[in-house]
């Protein structure tokens, strides 16, 4: 499958998705998003839901949510999705992209969506129940779902039933979504889970640490990191045997790593990985010997603060993505609130490109300010968009095929947005779009695109990742 993609040979196959990230480039704009919106810790006793975004700038209901899919049950925490099957099954002219899996991080439930009989109105398929993945694996916390060439999903679990990071691991549902067991060997769970993304061609799976969910779910206490309930590792596994061969310590300069991403081009053998606390971006790579390594490529420099709870303010990078043709890199900073764009054609040495403010937690109106050398203060001013002031500050981001449009929402996780911007209880989130010059590089705030989860019928929600339906650059893999 992989060398048909790679001969340029696979314009027959009528499996899901495009032969190569490039062709993907050149796939249909986006029309609709399909967003993970969360009641679950805001004090609305209502179901968590999947909104229904229109983006088409043609369309009378653009920037507006147009359907939404409550979940049966309360207390969820929807966060991340995936998709049954991406472009890792181009080849395969039985698969369909027609299944968008959710799982819930809080309840350990996973939801299996219908997108295909009405893309605009999406219906539950299928309920897995946390019990039965308890039963049968000992996992709890599900986080991130990738489909693999098999057929069968993969879902980190980040603890088991009591939160535990000891119990986490890979859980595999075959591809009628029953559960299957885990996939790593016995005795090669990860140190703590989180993200994971795999490469073939280099026969590696790398996967990342957010922290033991006993700690993380009651928000974040600094205290937690010195007594080791927050990763600092990335582990190295075998693929698809699921053997782990090796772990990256990344010490103080890679504290929490969260988001991680092989570059696109399935040859290549490097990817980055989004430190959150310690606001670096690490590039990995694998070296002659055959083993990985690391480097930290990008750093963000804490901030001097006035009126906040610490003196220094960290970035907080809690997401980041590349462009299909490897070319730009993107993330986000939580707690300061700037989007950056960052050239990494030499990819040992990015050069920021672009960068937009779109919330933060210094903008001007409010009592934290940022100290400068000489003593003097700053603070940031926001643009009003459709009348609206920003909120919160800007965390997942998602990039259209082509990588002219960015999507930003402001929730990072229920308990942490109380914590930091305790505002987003009462206000709800907002959808971003931001204009990207893919030539020249920069970065502009849309002004005719803002999406109010403050108006939503059973109140505000916290809006957090996106899809296209189909498929995405944090979604598909090409092998």
């Amino acid at each position: 499958m992989g060398t048909e993609a790679s001969n340029g040979h696979a314009c027959c196959a009528k499996g899901p998705g495009y032969a190569s990230p490039l062709e993907a480039m050149s796939g249909p704009r986006e029309k609709i998003l399909y967003v993970t919106c969360v009641y679950s810790g805001t004090g609305i006793e209502k179901p968590d839901y999947l909104a229904t975004v229109d983006v088409d700038p043609d369309s009378p209901s653009y920037s507006k949510v147009i359907h939404r899919l409550p979940v049966p049950y309360l207390g969820d925490e929807l966060h991340h999705s995936g998709w049954n099957s991406c472009s890792s099954c181009h080849g395969d002219p039985s698969a369909d992209r027609r299944f968008l899996v959710l799982p819930s991080l809080i309840s350990g439930r996973i939801y299996v969506i219908d997108t295909k009989t009405n893309p605009l109105a999406p219906a539950l398929h299928k309920v897995v129940d946390p019990k039965d993945i308890v039963e049968k694996t000992g996992l709890a916390y599900p986080h991130t779902s990738h489909c693999l060439a098999s057929g069968e999903i993969m879902v980190s679990c980040l603890g088991d039933k009591d939160g535990k990071a000891e119990g986490n691991g890979f859980l595999l549902l075959d591809s009628e979504f029953n559960v299957k067991g885990r996939w790593e060997k016995p005795g090669h769970s990860p140190l703590f889970g989180y993200d994971f993304w795999y490469q073939p061609r280099h026969k590696t799976m790398i996967s990342s640490s957010w922290g033991a969910p006993s700690a993380f779910t009651k928000g974040f206490n600094p205290q937690h990191v010195s007594d080791g309930l927050y990763g600092r590792h990335l582990h190295v596994y075998s693929w698809p045997d699921g053997e782990l061969k090796q772990t990256l310590d990344l010490g103080n300069t890679g504290l929490i790593p969260l988001e991680i991403r092989f570059l696109h081009d399935p040859s290549k053998d490097m990817g980055y990985v989004g430190c959150a606390l310690s606001s670096n971006m690490v590039r990995f790579f694998k070296t002659q010997d055959g083993s990985w390594s690391h480097e930290v490529a990008i750093s963000v420099e804490p901030l001097k603060v006035q009126n906040w709870i610490l003196p220094v303010m960290p970035g907080l990078i809690t997401d980041f993505l590349i462009s299909l043709d490897d070319r730009y890199l993107y993330f986000v900073n939580w707690l300061h609130g700037d989007v950056r764009q960052y050239n990494i054609e030499d990819p040992e040495h990015p050069v920021l490109a672009g960068q937009v403010w779109a919330g933060g937690l210094f903008r001007k109106g409010t009592a934290v300010v940022v100290e400068r050398e000489d003593g003097t203060t700053w603070q940031v001013d926001h643009p009003e968009i459709k009348g609206n002031k920003l909120r919160g500050g800007p965390q997942m981001i998602q990039l259209s095929l082509d990588g002219k449009r960015l999507y930003v929402t402001n929730s990072l996780f229920s308990s942490w947005d109380r914590q930091f911007y305790p505002q987003l209880m009462e206000t709800g989130s907002h959808m971003l779009q931001i204009d990207v010059d893919t030539e020249k590089g920069g970065l502009k705030i849309n002004p005719d695109f803002f999406v109010d989860f403050g108006l939503e019928p059973d109140g505000p929600s916290l809006a957090h990742e996106m899809r296209y339906p189909g498929g995405d650059c944090t979604s598909d893999i090409w092998i």
